[in-house]
């Protein structure tokens, strides 16, 4: 684990560079030179999580993954293999598939003109091949342009430039962390997006911290029955990487004591996980209620009831089928925890189910992005998935989004329009909470000043 300083490193990024991990200026929201330098210095260089694993189970089968004014197609060409190719046709630059799908055949054909390859990125068929001077048509000049292609935590990860560090170095420290929660065995529970009028930075950012709770989502906190201290998920780290984590400070205790016994605590737990599970649908599902209502007329101290808590669900998974992960403590300190991955992408495991997100500029637009969500969860070992269902783009106030997020994007947007404010100069960031975004900002500036 590194600890990130207060201050930022010097960089040469420009007049927008963090030179005050307190302070974030405005205009790295907004401003379109900046967003464009984004486009030509971080993206094509930067991994990316381009798509879940279990979105190409079969060989030929393949997702378009866009990104600012990038195509990518991540294609599953063997059992055990995956590759990335950047989408346009080596003839005219018409882009080869969008979307999803399965390349038929093992063929990969453009629609201009009717050129094709096979799924390793060789041409198989030059339509007109004759018309060309040979050193046009060289078959090596010709393959399709191959992005690196690394797999973690159930997803799949491109990288355009060829020569970037590997995706096990740039994951680091977050795979100790996270592989123990068994994130790359949970499947798709539900998947659905939104367009929000925000930058893609502004967006993810406001995941990043927990303190908003109170203000933002107080039926959750209010539903446990509890006042709830600013600093209760302070435990917050700053990697090398840009990446970050949030979880429970062991330190502070946010649950008032209710009674004396168990049932107390069954109750207070129940009322949380009622308000999680119907406001998120995600982390805490109803699987998880069952078991805890099996608790109300437990007889044990309040300070048992949490490892009783703990038997009784991995209890019930096991009967289900479910494996959770081997019940160590350590381990076990992860569930509820937030981890970032920069420079666009979060994980949010417990009880063997996770919310993940995903942000990316979606337009020439900087004030906008395209929003992803997955509930996520272990289903029964053995058990046959087919490819998860994308259940739509849905707007900001849509009741297709649970509670919790419908709150979270309404500030969203809010907070982009503050921006412009004109007596408003930057984002202020309280070292305790926050810090974790100033990191972003920092390793960003890094791609900047390449």
């Amino acid at each position: 684990m590194t600890q990130i300083g207060t201050r930022a490193a010097d960089s040469t990024a420009g007049p927008l560079a963090i030179t005050d991990r307190a302070f974030i200026p405005r205009e790295r929201y907004y401003d379109k030179a900046f967003f464009q330098l984004e486009n030509e210095a971080l993206w094509p260089h930067v991994w990316q999580m381009a798509c879940r694993m279990e979105e190409i189970p079969k060989v030929g089968d393949y997702v378009e993954y866009s990104v600012a004014n990038y195509s990518i197609l991540v294609v599953r060409t063997g059992e055990d293999e995956i590759k990335a190719y950047q989408n346009a046709c080596r003839h005219r630059a018409t882009q080869l598939a969008l979307g999803c799908g399965t390349f038929r055949g093992g063929q990969i054909v453009c629609p201009f003109h009717g050129w094709r390859w096979n799924l390793d990125g060789t041409p198989s068929g030059l339509y007109g091949k004759a018309g060309f001077d040979p050193h046009a048509v060289d078959p090596e000049d010709l393959k399709l342009i191959e992005c690196q292609v690394g797999t973690w935590a159930g997803c799949v990860f491109i990288n355009m430039d060829r020569d970037a560090p590997s995706l096990e170095e740039a994951m680091q420290p977050l795979p100790k962390h996270l592989d123990p929660l068994k994130v790359a065995d949970m499947r798709v529970y539900w998947w659905k997006a939104i367009r929000l009028k925000a930058n893609w930075k502004l967006a993810i950012e406001a995941f990043m911290e927990s303190w908003h709770l109170m203000a933002t989502h107080p039926q959750v906190v209010q539903g446990a029955g509890e006042t709830f201290p600013a600093d209760y998920l302070s435990a917050q780290n700053s990697y090398e990487n840009g990446h970050a984590s949030l979880a429970h400070d062991p330190d502070h205790e946010a649950h008032a004591d209710l009674g004396a016994d168990g049932k107390a605590e069954a109750e207070k737990a129940l009322a949380f996980m009622r308000v999680v599970a119907e406001g998120l649908q995600a982390m805490v599902l109803d699987k998880d209620i069952a078991v805890i209502e099996g608790l109300r007329n437990i007889e044990c101290a309040p300070e048992e009831f949490s490892a009783r808590m703990i038997e009784a669900l991995y209890s019930w998974n096991s009967g289900a089928g479910i494996k959770l992960p081997d019940p160590d403590p350590e381990t076990l300190a992860n569930w509820g925890s937030q981890w970032f991955i920069f420079p666009n992408f979060m994980i949010h495991p417990m009880y063997g189910n996770a919310i993940s997100y995903r942000v990316r500029p979606d337009s020439d637009d900087p004030e906008h992005c395209y929003f992803e969500v997955w509930s996520l969860t272990l289903y029964p070992e053995g058990e046959k998935r087919g490819k998860p269902v994308f259940d739509g783009v849905h707007p900001t106030g849509s009741e297709e989004w649970p509670l919790i997020p419908r709150q979270d994007f309404g500030n969203i947007e809010r907070q982009q329009r503050g921006l412009h404010t004109p007596g408003y100069k930057a984002q202020r960031l309280a070292r305790q909470y926050e810090d974790g975004i100033a990191n972003l900002h920092v390793h960003l500036d890094s791609y900047l000043a390449r």
